[in-house]
């Protein structure tokens, strides 16, 4: 009896892991599968792989995907950064808690809410309403990264650097920029890796002259699923395993929140 009460959480936590992995371990292998209907192994091929190297659709998605990416991360880490800084000790520092908002409200909110701020002032929906919407997005993630370390900082060296003779943004440049590389560079991935997956807010505000990867993959499997979009499934996986493998190994580092 005591044997079974001391394996019944570790049962419970693999039952859980295994409802959350088998489907994942399921799409690597049939991405492999010779067969284009996956109800059955009828063995090992790289076809699937080698159809969506040569898809000229898919690379058009990735590429907005991509634009869209290193744009929100662009913005978000260059506007949160200089806020944080030149906001420090001030009164509007009072107002870095309002950023944390993205993280406790459903992304669909934030989506609908810019697709009517859009419309409201007559802007067409689009690669760049898409990037305005995912910078947006990353602000409630770089902002506290960003503000969770600069707290850390000794705002003394700031301060020796002033007496010294440098000015704030040489401070900034030269001082404040390579303190806060860990961070910048962590939350940066995370930006990434959340923009190029995102969906809510390519559904809302991605139009129809721009299309992301998730809105293909999504075209897609409206009309079943096909291998192709598990080998595609697959290559995300790994990017983005990689992408979060990169920033545990940097949050470990420094304290994010």
């Amino acid at each position: 009896m005591n044997f079974l009460k001391k394996m019944a959480l570790p049962m419970f936590v693999f039952l859980v892991f295994a409802f959350l992995y088998l489907p994942i371990i399921v799409l690597i292998v049939f991405s492999c599968n010779k067969i284009a209907f996956p109800y059955r192994w009828a063995g090992f091929s790289l076809e699937w792989y080698r159809e969506l190297l040569e898809s000229t659709e898919i690379w058009h998605a990735v590429k907005n995907s991509l634009i869209v990416a290193l744009s929100a991360v662009f913005l978000s880490l260059t506007m949160g950064l200089t806020f944080i800084f030149y906001t420090a000790r001030t009164k509007y520092e009072k107002v870095i808690p309002f950023f944390y908002g993205n993280l406790v409200f459903p992304e669909i909110i934030l989506a609908v809410s810019l697709l009517a701020l859009f419309t409201f002032f007559a802007i067409p929906t689009g690669l760049l309403a898409l990037i305005a919407a995912h910078t947006v997005l990353a602000f409630g993630f770089v902002v506290p990264i960003l503000a969770a370390r600069f707290q850390e900082l000794d705002y003394s060296i700031i301060e020796a650097s002033l007496d010294l003779g440098a000015s704030l943004n040489q401070t900034f440049i030269r001082i404040v920029i390579p303190l806060l590389l860990p961070a910048l560079v962590a939350a940066g991935l995370l930006v990434f890796v959340i923009s190029f997956d995102d969906f809510l807010l390519a559904f809302f505000c991605a139009g129809t002259s721009a299309q992301t990867l998730p809105l293909y993959i999504f075209a897609l499997i409206r009309t079943g699923i096909s291998p192709v979009i598990n080998a595609l499934s697959t290559l995300l996986l790994v990017v983005s395993s990689v992408g979060v493998l990169i920033f545990c190994s940097l949050k470990s580092k420094i304290r994010i929140f």
